[in-house]
């Protein structure tokens, strides 16, 4: 199998800037935020794999214009992809594998954004791009903590309906609730326990970078996903009680026994 090179760090450093120009330049465009591992303050993060996250913010008024074209982004001859995800939201691909993406708006349709690391690229004289920002993240640091009991409960309920499509002979949207919703559900539950024991908040995308704090979890995880669908569910049953019940007074252990009974587990 052969690999495109990825672009490295001088050309990402490149992509910033040529971002950056091609929004300040643009007359209906009057903010950009690099978000993630594009900000700076998450730049030792960034690896081959990285993408440039943004929001590109227009005037008001001006975002339905503005998200009709996207001949302001750099190197557009080398784009080989352009996407819509949703209303406001964009992806695109160059040939070398690079991924943009990104957020097309005005400030009042990111009135509810999340933001975490994030740095100001092009403002306007008011800072109004830098308010926006500001208030994105103060809303994102505000955000409850997870509610570990709740999302091992989903655990449970997700693996039971999946089992159950499974058997009806629903076998893709068995899998779905098996190998993504419980998964997810999972690891907000072991992210919230951690919390509760002093471990670091989650994040906005709990799933993201989990193999670095818990790699011996992640890795289990990934096997048991790896397995025919059933046996992926059965594993992931087992995996939720190994890992949650022991020291856990309030888990739903009659829940757990009634759903491994319903299931011949």
């Amino acid at each position: 199998m052969t690999h495109s090179l990825p672009i490295g760090s001088d050309d990402f450093e490149r992509m910033t800037a040529a971002l950056t120009a091609a929004v300040r330049e643009h007359p209906a465009l009057t903010g950009l935020v690099f978000l993630g591992s594009s900000s700076h303050a998450a730049a030792s993060r960034r690896d081959e794999w990285s993408d440039h996250d943004f929001f590109a913010l227009a005037a008001p008024g001006a975002g339905a214009a503005a998200r009709r074209d996207l001949d302001w982004l750099p190197d557009r001859e080398r784009l080989v992809l352009t996407a819509r995800e949703g209303e406001i939201g964009f992806v695109a691909v160059y040939d070398h594998g690079h991924v943009l993406e990104f957020a097309l708006a005005e400030p009042g349709e990111l009135a509810g954004a999340l933001a975490e690391e994030a740095t100001v690229a092009v403002d306007d004289d008011e800072g109004s791009t830098a308010r926006l920002i500001a208030q994105s993240q103060a809303r994102a640091a505000s955000l409850p903590t997870g509610d570990a009991l709740n999302d091992t409960r989903l655990v449970l309920v997700k693996l039971l309906i999946g089992t159950g499509r499974l058997r009806r002979g629903e076998t893709i949207n068995g899998g779905q609730f098996i190998r993504q919703w419980a998964v997810k559900h999972l690891v907000l539950a072991l992210r919230a326990r951690a919390q509760e024991q002093g471990g670091e908040p989650a994040g906005l995308e709990p799933t993201r970078r989990f193999e670095a704090t818990f790699p011996e979890i992640a890795a289990d995880i990934e096997a048991a996903i790896a397995q025919p669908a059933e046996r992926a569910a059965k594993s992931l049953f087992e995996l939720t009680r190994r890992e949650l019940e022991p020291e856990w007074n309030e888990f739903p252990t009659e829940a757990a026994d009634a759903i491994a009974r319903r299931l011949g587990w």
